[in-house]
């Protein structure tokens, strides 16, 4: 079954991520491609850089700027394909995010056809 891994620090990094949770996320990128549930990922740029749009009355409306209204920001994510939520949680509590903020564990929708 396949998981998105959406990665939530609850941690307010002044400036660069610290070279310490940037190795051990490399580690755990390395642990989990090796055991071949990983598929893909990625950190995601800050907030700030962030841009989101909305249709209104037919209108496309395109904003700058951070949206979230609470700490948890969207650092990042990996998409994994295991056995079933048991080993999902598993691999999930092995983030080094999971030791500052959460993991989210998001199944997905197999069956949509885009």
């Amino acid at each position: 079954m396949k998981y998105m891994l959406l990665i939530r620090p609850e941690v307010d990094f002044d400036g660069e991520v610290p070279e310490e949770m940037v190795a051990a996320t490399r580690a755990w990128v390395a642990e989990m491609t090796e055991r071949g549930v990983r598929q893909q990922g990625a950190a995601l740029r800050p907030p700030a850089e962030a841009t989101g749009v909305r249709r209104r009355a037919g209108k496309v409306v395109a904003t700058d700027g951070p949206f979230a209204e609470s700490k948890e920001q969207m650092g990042g994510f990996d998409l994994i394909d295991c056995r079933d939520l048991d080993e999902a949680i598993e691999i999930a509590s092995k983030h080094p995010v999971a030791a500052i903020g959460m993991v989210e564990i998001r199944a997905l929708e197999e069956d949509f056809e885009a």
